[in-house]
């Protein structure tokens, strides 16, 4: 027994000895490679980059190492550089690409190169090229020459490696944890996004003598993914934060999907204006599972333009607040409306249709004359918006944006709604007509009683429809509003205290001489609101459609120019009649007071 174990272990320790003699001499033979052929690495991989791009690109690295037994290797210190010289050269030669990278990375893995085969059939085949935590720049300037350039290279690359190989296949390229900077060129002065944490990875990249025009493959590969999670973005005006979570991209599918967005201000409800030293908008945004369908990622890629055939919005919320106890910012907001916005936006974009699920919109306001917050919601906002772009070769095909609409205002009526937005319009002509039905009137006390001081104590409204045609300086059109049972109530603060308590006798006289009960009336006399209402240029979109239809509105339930002056000459009696009560209660109290002193 003690024999066996000892040739046993003797066996053992010749077999190790024999390993760690082969891990010494590959070790030995590695580390001799990797001296040798940086020279030749550096000289091959250099002469490739520099012919491929024109002598544009530079690539360098610091050294070598090689693992033959495993077929491993990597650069450190790489660093990829254009020359702008060679650029200037090749802009006058119309051969210049769009855009300009520079890539600068400590180390670059390559994972399983297959000498034998290499060496044999001459086909260079990699399982992964790996960039571990790369810093890329790209610098975008579009050029016009560039415009109807197909994304395969005019000289196929296997020109620049047939030499040496008859194939170099790629499975997979890893970039982890890049950093992106890109840097817009196309405006006096540059646009600058920086984005971190951002991984891709590039599929089935070959060269051969067919790649090129293979159609299947865009800049020689099979599929590009993108992943970015937890991006935040600080607007330049500092106050609101865009984020995006989860953000996915497949090249091969033309599909991309963010799992949420959202625009969050940096200041709450109450700090928000105060910051800011005036009234104004707080948006709040938050949107879910947002997909596009059929992006063409070439056009991002040449001009950055964000071209998709189809957007999904599954859910979401957006909140507007305003604070009217502080002043107004009297702005000019001509040239403001949605479709004049998006013709401002530097970046082309055309997305052939949006569709909207699920949405809950709301609008709030802090009035201080009330000294409460008025409220209006419009929930499960579902529909289509098509065409929306403001690239000039769309314009042309087809200049309106277009938007239909299903809501519940309040969650009760429903609402339906369509938008024609002419983008090529001098005064930027837009229109709109829809229907809202069966709603109990009541449900706009939230916000009429704070915002308005008025109370709809019954309102049966059976249909309120619109049909508005509208540019930057005037809307016209007509409402015809079919209701019952109206009654209002005419509402003030309370004095020494936060609630609002109705003028009785104001209220009275208001559903006695002015407002008409039912439309149509007892009689039959159907009342249809002609629509002409001119803009502030200080107003709002938003403003401007809600004043308008308003004043349609007032003239269907009887407020029209005439009676409106009429309830305002008896609000001013009634107000001057109690000014005199109060005098004379005041003198009475006087005189008690002196009689009493004199005795």
């Amino acid at each position: 027994m003690p024999k066996f174990i000892s040739r046993h272990k003797r066996k053992l320790k010749w077999i190790f000895g024999v390993l760690m003699v082969l891990v010494i001499v590959i070790s030995a033979v590695a580390w001799y490679v990797s001296g040798k052929i940086k020279p030749f690495v550096q000289r091959e991989l250099g002469m490739v980059v520099n012919k491929a791009t024109n002598g544009l690109y530079h690539i360098s690295f610091n050294k070598v190492n090689v693992n033959p037994l495993f077929g491993n290797a990597s650069l450190t210190e790489v660093n990829l550089v254009a020359d702008t010289n060679v650029y200037r050269k090749l802009v006058q030669e119309k051969k210049a690409p769009n855009n300009l990278y520079q890539i600068k990375l400590k180390k670059l893995s390559i994972k399983k190169f297959h000498l034998i085969k290499a060496y044999f059939d001459r086909q260079l085949e990699i399982d992964l090229l790996l960039f571990d935590n790369p810093c890329i720049t790209m610098v975008n300037k579009s050029l016009k020459f560039n415009e109807e350039r197909l994304p395969q290279p005019e000289k196929s690359p296997y020109d620049y490696i047939k030499n040496m190989f008859s194939a170099l296949h790629v499975k997979t390229i890893d970039f982890k944890n890049a950093s992106f900077k890109y840097v817009d060129n196309n405006n006096a002065k540059p646009d600058v996004d920086t984005i971190s944490n951002i991984t891709i990875t590039l599929k089935d990249w070959l060269i051969d003598a067919t790649s090129a025009k293979d159609k299947n493959r865009f800049y020689l590969l099979k599929d590009a993914y993108v992943y970015l999670n937890n991006y935040t973005y600080a607007t330049p005006d500092s106050i609101y934060y865009i984020k995006a979570s989860q953000f996915e991209f497949s090249a091969s599918q033309k599909k991309l999907n963010i799992k949420e967005f959202e625009l969050e201000p940096r200041y709450s409800e109450q700090e928000f204006a105060k910051v800011g030293g005036y009234a104004r908008d707080r948006y709040s945004l938050k949107l879910n599972n947002i997909d596009f369908y059929g992006i063409n990622l070439f056009s991002y890629i040449k001009k950055r333009e964000v071209l998709a055939e189809e957007m999904n919005i599954a859910n979401g919320t957006l909140s507007v607040f305003n604070d009217n106890s502080y002043p107004k910012l009297l702005k000019d907001k001509t040239g403001r409306f949605p479709h004049q916005l998006l013709q401002k936006i530097n970046i082309p974009i055309t997305i052939k249709k949006i569709n909207l699920n699920k949405l809950d919109i709301s609008y709030a306001e802090f009035d201080a004359k009330s000294g409460q917050r008025g409220r209006i919601s419009f929930n499960n906002t579902s529909g289509v918006i098509s065409n929306v772009t403001n690239e000039a070769k769309y314009k042309k095909i087809d200049p309106i944006i277009e938007a239909n609409l299903e809501s519940y205002l309040m969650g009760q009526g429903k609402l339906n709604v369509g938008f024609k937005f002419n983008v090529t319009a001098p005064k930027a002509d837009f229109s709109y007509q829809g229907r809202l039905l069966n709603m109990d009137g009541r449900q706009l006390n939230y916000i009429t009683k704070p915002l308005a001081m008025l109370q709809i104590k019954s309102c049966l409204v059976r249909s309120f429809a619109f049909d508005i045609k509208a540019n930057n300086e005037l809307a016209t059109g007509k409402v015809e509003f079919v209701y019952n049972d109206l009654s209002l109530g005419l509402m003030k603060k309370h004095e020494g205290g936060e609630r609002l308590k109705r003028l009785g006798i104001l209220s009275l006289l208001a559903n006695a001489m002015v407002i008409y009960s039912d439309n149509p009336s007892d009689d039959g006399k159907f009342t249809v609101a002609p629509i002409r209402y001119e803009r502030q240029p200080t107003a709002s979109f938003f403003s401007f459609i809600w004043k308008t239809l308003f004043q349609g509105v007032k003239y269907s339930v009887g407020f029209t120019p005439k009676k409106e002056a009429e309830i305002k000459s008896y609000v001013t009696r009634f107000e001057n009649m109690k000014d005199e009560r109060e005098k004379r209660k005041l003198r009475r109290e006087m005189r008690r007071l002196e009689r009493s002193k004199n005795r």
